[in-house]
């Protein structure tokens, strides 16, 4: 194998750990930069490592730190790359397991999780069955793959198996004594709950979370829109909005070099989406819609999460009955429908064209009916 082959793989190998840490590459640049002290590094370095650029020498023991990594393994596989004089024809026993579960965390992100659910459910269960003895890193490798089939399962609405998992995950988690990965496991744990209604046990869990153990402050803001969400189903207004303050407050911190790699998602976008989707419940839609819009106009992929966000302010706009300004996000929408395909976001989609054939306009409801199609 020549340099330039040594390098693209070293490149590819580093793309895998990040999408495992669920990180864009941007976001990968910012945790470094604050874990580092050093302000300079752009998500454009980033991108130049995993096309087999540039090896990121300097930046080892920071990427360790970010991605959960051990150095070792880290500079043993930047060594190979730089020179090859570390011979190593076998990969890892866990290589395999830690691609497939990058590919499909990258899939359901760009796609939804339809179609590789039933991947990750299998991916899952045998990795599950070969659990031997009380090693705890294999216990908690185990029960990250069981919060990725969880997760899965939920954006496929297969919502009491991704419960079901996610507990069981969340059983290892705590075995393994992994507490960054229990906080998580129970944070998508209390969203599954949010998401099918059950008020009380995402309370509880919330709470755990916000009064039990010792979490870091973006923990916490999970914890507290979680709460937020749970609060506004209950119809509790005065709460969730207080929840939701805290949270918006808890943003200005910004990251922390000591923040779990899954905390990458809480931004001002997410925490916007939360807002809005908490007034949607409260029964104020007027008050959501700007939270929403703020969410919808983040930058567009065309993937799942564009899907979502922008179906959001669609459903609000709904149910204002504000039908020309509906228009636009509901255009918006095709194109998308045709590579993303999450069930859990569809079936919402389904009732918000409903309403729009019911109560619309014969011409915005002709639309609704071609995008149905």
């Amino acid at each position: 194998m020549d340099d330039r082959a040594r390098r693209v793989q070293f490149g590819s190998y580093l793309a895998g750990l990040r999408k495992r840490a669920r990180l864009s590459q941007r976001d990968l640049a910012t945790r470094l930069c604050v874990a580092s002290g050093i302000t300079t590094l752009t998500r454009h370095e980033v991108s130049r490592w995993e096309r087999g650029g540039r090896i990121p020498d300097a930046w080892l023991p920071s990427l360790a730190q970010v991605l959960d990594v051990p150095l070792e393994e880290l500079a043993g596989q930047a060594e190979r790359a730089r020179n090859g004089s570390v011979p190593d024809t076998r990969r890892e026993p866990d290589a395999y397991v830690r691609d497939a579960v990058g590919w499909l965390l990258a899939h359901d992100d760009r796609h939804g999780g339809d179609h590789v659910a039933d991947a990750a459910v299998q991916v899952w269960e045998v990795e599950r069955g070969r659990i031997k003895g009380d090693d705890k890193q294999r216990l908690a490798q185990v029960a990250e793959i069981g919060e990725v089939a969880g997760w899965l399962l939920h954006d496929a609405a297969r919502f009491p198996e991704a419960r079901a998992t996610l507990a069981e995950a969340h059983t290892l988690a705590r075995l393994a004594g992994d507490g960054p990965l229990e906080w998580f496991i129970l944070d998508l744990i209390a969203m599954v709950d949010v998401h099918t209604g059950r008020v009380g046990e995402a309370l509880a869990i919330t709470d755990e979370m916000l009064t039990r153990h010792q979490v870091p402050g973006r923990v916490a803001l999970m914890a507290r829109l979680r709460r937020a969400r749970s609060l506004a189903q209950a119809g509790d207004r005065a709460r969730a909005l207080d929840e939701l303050r805290r949270a918006a407050g808890g943003l200005q911190d910004s990251v922390h070099a000591d923040d779990p790699a899954f905390t990458w998602w809480i931004n001002a976008t997410e925490v916007a989406l939360h807002t809005g989707e908490a007034l949607l419940s409260l029964g104020d839609p007027r008050a959501a819609l700007p939270h929403l819009q703020r969410s919808s106009d983040a930058p567009r992929d065309g993937g799942r999460r564009e899907f979502g966000n922008v179906l959001a302010e669609l459903t609000a706009l709904v149910r204002l009955g504000a039908w020309r300004e509906a228009e636009a996000p509901l255009v918006r929408l095709d194109p998308i429908l045709r590579t993303v395909t999450s069930s859990r976001t569809r079936v919402r989609l389904r009732s918000t064209l409903h309403a729009i054939d019911r109560d619309g306009p014969a011409w915005l409801a002709d639309t609704a009916h071609e995008i149905a199609r």
